[in-house]
């Protein structure tokens, strides 16, 4: 079997016959039940491959969902014209990064369909692009922008810096309930929703699903789609560790399992890290190993958190969804990071305890944060709490 480790783009996943994990019915509802949505979810998750997904679909690509879901749902395959905007691609350390790649993608698309010499700002040009695709192709737009919130997690700290990115973005994004005659479809993506609020402040008829029971399984894998997919690989990783199956499947169920978008979700596997392990053969920390959570450093430092605390966390579901909080408590954006995750809700005080969704997501965290965040003072030993294992269930 051929684990798309890395492989963000749907057709080489398609082509080259790489796994894939069919989420194409949820595409599909998405795109029949609504027009505008964010969705916030972890880094390495499977974003940026949903996202390429919906790049063909609205494409028209039929010939690449041959066997999925959506075959069977869709009737017409219009072909749209698609804008796909990537902020991952650059460092964002002075004012003038977002603005170059954001001429970079205007500039692009001006060259194909033109420019109006009137149109002097992004959004101006923007809005340009979007009406001028739209007269010639004769379509609405389909809009998708991923890891919109790049710029403003590397600048966390600059405040001066954050407000910039805040501003030009707000603009930018602000275009498209401008020009919604012309939008059939507009999706964006993020790690942390702390810019949500005034970011898409002037988009009030954005659909957040980041906490939305119908697409909480919409990145990520489950445990039926481990068993339905993946059986070749649990069984080579048992064959490796000389470990039985049923030793595997709750290992693998501690290590990557346990991530929680809604109080009442099933849990989702680490997609990251489960195929590395089928792929190696080996456990280890995968999620990690990619990237270092600078950024939560820096927070946690900032607001002297408690490092035990985390295991603990009770929250209203407000703190949760409105993350211009970050000024006052970090824990929202640590939850959507993914370094904690939904374990329990009382329904009667709407609250929610968070912790660690897994022992790769503890012992990383733990292990990374001690030599900036150890109380250096005490003699207690590491701030670490061993999570509670659990069985594997089929």
């Amino acid at each position: 079997m051929k684990y798309p480790i890395g492989i963000q783009n749907f057709e080489k996943i398609r082509h080259e016959g790489y796994a894939y994990v069919d989420k194409t019915a949820l595409i599909y509802s998405l795109a029949h039940n609504g027009s505008y949505y964010f969705l916030s979810r972890p880094r390495r998750f499977g974003k940026s491959l949903l996202m390429s997904t919906m790049a063909a679909y609205f494409s028209g690509k039929r010939e690449l969902f041959k066997g999925l879901a959506i075959e069977q749902l869709e009737k017409e395959w219009t072909v749209y014209p698609v804008l796909h905007l990537d902020l991952n691609t650059d460092k964002y350390d002075h004012k003038e990064v977002l603005e170059q790649r954001l001429n970079l993608f205007l500039s692009e698309w001006e060259e194909r369909y033109g420019r109006n010499v009137n149109e002097v700002t992004l959004s101006q040009r923007f809005e340009g692009i979007i009406k001028r695709i739209f007269q010639k192709e004769g379509n609405p737009v389909v809009i998708l922008v991923d890891e919109y919130d790049k710029p403003l997690l590397q600048a966390i700290g600059n405040d001066e810096l954050q407000s910039a990115y805040r501003n030009t973005l707000k603009a930018f994004y602000g275009t498209l309930k401008s020009q919604d005659r012309y939008i059939r479809f507009a999706f964006l993506v993020g790690v942390t929703k702390f810019g949500k609020v005034s970011v898409f402040s002037d988009l009030n008829n954005l659909t957040d699903i980041s906490m939305d029971a119908r697409y909480q399984t919409i990145c990520g894998i489950t445990e039926e789609e481990m068993h339905a997919y993946f059986e070749e690989g649990i069984r080579y990783v048992a064959e490796n560790n000389e470990m039985t199956v049923e030793e595997t499947c709750a290992k693998l169920k501690r290590r990557y399992d346990g991530y929680h978008f809604h109080q009442r979700s099933v849990g989702v596997y680490n997609p990251f890290s489960l195929l590395n392990t089928f792929a190696k053969g080996e456990f280890g920390s995968y999620w990690f190993e990619t990237g270092t959570p600078t950024f939560l450093v820096q927070l946690l430092q900032r607001d002297k958190f408690y490092l035990p605390d985390l295991t603990q966390q009770q929250v209203t579901s407000d703190m949760l969804n409105t993350i211009d909080t970050i000024n006052d408590n970090p824990i929202p954006i640590i939850y959507q990071s993914g370094y904690l995750t939904i374990k329990d809700y009382d329904k009667e005080f709407q609250i929610y305890t968070l912790g660690f969704p897994n022992e790769e997501v503890e012992e990383g965290f733990t292990n990374y944060l001690m030599p900036f965040y150890m109380n250096t003072g005490s003699e207690s030993g590491p701030m670490y709490t061993r999570m509670p294992t659990r069985p594997c269930s089929r």
